[in-house]
């Protein structure tokens, strides 16, 4: 049986790493797959096609989810389009890490609108055609070092942080209309980002995690899977650590 078969689900930042694995689980359990991406339309291509070798119906779409319009107007293409949207999982992240001495206003201005502003701006856009539907999930992509800090990533850790306060109010305001939101906060994934690290920090970062290895982004889709079904039908409001027991 197909968790999600019928249903439309939008992910933001999809072509690579952690969304590229969310896109293709959800697919794989029946959902109709909007993704987004900014650059490297090849790649968001393959994916594309990939997708649609499940049967599904997939777009790919180049767009900026920190900027307000640009996150309306895909919303509204996607709601003209396929009439309905089920899930949303914000994804679309990135990092500029540096010690705060160092670090610049826009270095910081920019996390923030990467990783923050647009979980506003995505959540805000689709409301509506959740209230309408008196369903929905959205799911916001945090980070352990949201929820514990790290060292040279205040910026990342804020817009991070910012995520699960941002999940718990929406939790509470939409609740009554049968729409749900969560967060997942990974902690030690390998993805192409972790692919450059050193491998003496990675081996120190595994001595660190109880199950002693680094997560897989495998990991990351099945929680969202979870989160976006009916599996999870009474869960909301909750962040679930994907960490290997790293915070416990």
């Amino acid at each position: 049986m197909q968790l999600l078969k019928g249903k439309v689900s939008i992910i933001t930042g999809g072509s690579r790493g952690i969304g590229r694995s969310i896109c293709l689980k959800l697919a794989e359990q029946g959902s109709d797959v909007i993704f987004t991406y900014r650059s490297s339309k090849e790649k968001a291509e393959i994916l594309k096609n990939e997708l649609q070798s499940f049967g599904i119906r997939s777009e790919a779409i180049m767009s900026d989810a920190s900027d307000f319009e640009s996150a309306q107007s895909l919303v509204q293409s996607i709601e003209n389009k396929f009439s309905k949207i089920d899930v949303l999982i914000n994804n679309a992240g990135i990092t500029k890490d540096g010690l705060l001495m160092r670090m610049s206003e826009e270095d910081f201005d920019k996390v923030l609108a990467v990783n923050l502003k647009s979980v506003f701006n995505m959540t805000k856009s689709v409301q509506k055609i959740m209230l309408k539907q008196r369903s929905g999930s959205i799911i916001n992509l945090s980070s352990i070092v949201g929820v514990r800090g790290n060292a040279g990533q205040s910026n990342y850790a804020a817009s991070k942080a910012g995520i699960i306060g941002f999940t718990k109010s929406i939790a509470l305001e939409l609740g009554s209309r049968n729409i749900r939101c969560n967060a997942i906060a990974p902690g030690f994934i390998e993805t192409e980002m972790t692919d450059s690290l050193d491998p003496k920090t990675v081996e120190n970062w595994i001595r660190s995690v109880p199950l002693r290895r680094v997560g897989a982004s495998s990991d990351v889709a099945d929680c969202c899977l979870f989160l976006a079904s009916d599996l999870s039908s009474y869960i909301t409001g909750q962040v679930l650590n994907v960490c290997g027991g790293l915070l416990t």
